[in-house]
């Protein structure tokens, strides 16, 4: 019997599964394959974006899938290249052609620099307000940048997407989150797979007989975070959901807890970042 992952409640009312695949740097054309794997082991949550070249992949998994459609949750992000109103509506629209239907949508970046981020989700509230997307979000928001979303249109993201692991576990940002209404979503959970290898993870694992993998997603869930690890191959799929059947102790969560390093973030400062490119 399949094991499914817990929902959350986001402001909108709208529930997201706690526990979801990331599918960055899968080929398009794996994605059904992958998907319907996942689906198998209990996944109903999956997560790309624009930037990842692999939408239409995620769209034709999902007509293949033996699942309904209402039991799946499907997220993807606005390219950087995008920003500004009609810009982001029509990126929307080529989401949406390649995926199907769209249950989150997520400003991926907000690149300062540009200038456009307040614009973009002015277009973002559009799309939700029309019906076209129950649920809008952002990625890698500071706390005064998602006040000022806030401000203009009186429209808390329904989730913020940031960089979250043992060894930037980011607790101011999840406590700013947390006192707007707004869910923290934790990506690249095992530290590009650092974690794994990581001492403390690997006694913890041997101390429950499970994978590295499955004490890092536990660790998240605990927090009550979203998390979405990458996962391929069957093993991984399969090492990634055992999260969802352990229970760490608070032995276990205290060792995780002083992993914490003040330079244990890699990604870029999302007050300076700017690309065309993606994330």
């Amino acid at each position: 019997m399949t094991r499914l992952a817990p929902v959350l409640k986001m402001n909108d009312g709208a529930a997201i599964p706690q526990l979801g695949l990331g599918v960055m740097y899968i080929p398009a054309d794996e994605l059904p394959a992958v998907l319907a794997e996942a689906a198998a082991l209990g996944y109903r949550h999956f997560d790309t974006a624009t930037h990842y070249g692999n939408e239409a992949g995620i769209g034709e998994g999902i007509r293949r899938l033996e699942v309904s459609r209402d039991e799946l949750f499907v997220a993807t992000k606005l390219p950087n290249a995008a920003h500004g109103f009609d810009s982001a509506l029509r990126a929307f629209d080529r989401s949406e052609e390649a995926i199907g239907r769209i249950d989150l949508y997520l400003l991926h970046w907000p690149q300062p620099p540009k200038g456009k981020y307040r614009e973009t989700w002015r277009a973002m509230v559009r799309l939700r307000d029309e019906g076209r997307v129950h649920s809008i979000g952002v990625c890698n928001f500071p706390a005064p940048l998602l006040d000022e979303l806030i401000g203009d249109t009186g429209v808390a993201p329904a989730v913020n997407q940031i960089e979250l692991h043992p060894a930037y576990p980011q607790p101011e940002m999840r406590t700013a989150n947390a006192a707007r209404g707004i869910l923290t979503e934790s990506w690249s959970p095992l530290e590009h797979g650092r974690a794994l290898a990581n001492p403390t993870i690997v006694a913890i694992a041997e101390r429950h007989s499970c994978s590295p993998a499955a004490v890092v997603l536990r660790w998240h869930l605990d927090l009550g975070l979203v998390v979405i690890p990458k996962a391929a191959s069957p093993a991984h799929l399969a090492a990634n959901v055992a999260a969802l059947e352990l229970s760490l102790t608070d032995r276990d969560h205290a060792e995780i807890a002083a992993l914490a390093r003040a330079d244990g973030g890699f990604g870029p400062n999302p007050m300076v970042h700017t690309t065309e490119q993606g994330a």
